[in-house]
């Protein structure tokens, strides 16, 4: 069955901290970006909705040890919201930030509408306590969040805590293996952990089958897939806050979104981290969106 299509747009950029050239981390402009190469069109949704997100502040706050906390759970909250009233049963959802903390609403959504698994593509694990960040950013410790760890603040929204559980996420394609700390962390969890070099060894396909297989045994209600386009190699997609060398190519993504896109269980996906602002000529952008075009469009055929 061919479902019809929903975007949401929520281009937050309050998980991220600005680095000294910036007014503002330029993710803001993503959903915007990704129309002028002729995004939406293409996919041609039902419907698109759009939540505005507040102007960008640096402001740390010392209760929870993240920046920006209170302004996040009051969109987070907007959002979840959002998803809710326009959710509509055998859609599929493309999200579009924004920066990575914009998990944080999508997963209360979710919780509100069952158990459900996420498949994590992420070029880091952002699955670290507040402690051991370096900048504050909710975005670079997003999965942590709606798994449970962290100030209560941000991690028991409405009473939702844990808004995803550990065991029903598989976290894929973490590059930034050196810090051994910062692996122990998701190490030590009960998530599904496959860092740039295991996925390679796993394959990409099969990994996306051994996590349906996992939804499949568990019951669970559905999925949902955060793509933080960071994952992939350096040379196809510079256009980013955090870059790492290695990564990921257009035909491993596809591999693993191929088999996740056509599951009727998929509740869609979100995509962030893109950076305008670092690809002034659409030089990276362009195919960027022509191969998820082509992804998506293969799961409608």
């Amino acid at each position: 069955m061919k479902r019809s299509i929903n975007i949401f747009e929520f281009p937050l950029n309050l998980g991220l901290t600005k680095k000294e050239h910036e007014t503002e981390p330029g993710v803001r402009k993503l959903p915007d970006w990704l129309r002028k190469f002729d995004f939406h069109s293409r996919i041609n949704p039902a419907h698109i909705f759009i939540l505005e997100a507040p102007e960008y502040s640096m402001d740390f706050d010392e209760e929870s040890k993240v920046r920006n906390a209170d302004q996040i759970v009051k969109y987070a909250t907007k959002q979840a919201d959002c998803i809710l009233h326009h959710y509509e049963k055998n859609t599929f959802n493309i999200i579009l930030g924004g920066d990575c903390s914009i998990l944080i609403g999508n997963a209360i959504a979710l919780k509100r509408l069952g158990n459900f698994g996420l498949f994590y593509l992420d070029g880091h694990t952002d699955f670290i306590p507040p402690e051991l960040s370096e900048t504050g950013g909710a975005a670079g410790m997003d999965l942590a969040i709606i798994t449970g760890t962290g100030h209560q603040k941000l991690t028991d929204i409405d009473g939702l805590k844990p808004y995803l559980l550990e065991e029903n996420i598989f976290c894929c394609g973490n590059a930034e293996t050196d810090d051994k700390e910062y692996v122990d962390q998701i190490i030590n969890s009960n998530i599904h952990y496959f860092d740039l070099y295991r996925l390679r060894q796993n394959g990409f396909r099969k990994t996306a089958e051994d996590f349906l297989k996992m939804v499949n045994d568990k019951g669970l209600d559905g999925f949902f897939i955060h793509f933080d386009v960071d994952i992939l190699k350096d040379e196809i997609m510079p256009a980013v806050d955090s870059r790492m060398e290695d990564g990921i190519s257009y035909d491993d993504l596809g591999e693993m979104l191929k088999p996740l896109f056509e599951n009727p269980l998929c509740f869609g996906i979100e995509i962030t981290i893109l950076d305008p602002d670092y690809d002034e000529n659409g030089t990276y952008t362009r195919p960027f969106v022509d191969n998820l075009i082509q992804i998506i469009k293969n799961k409608e055929e």
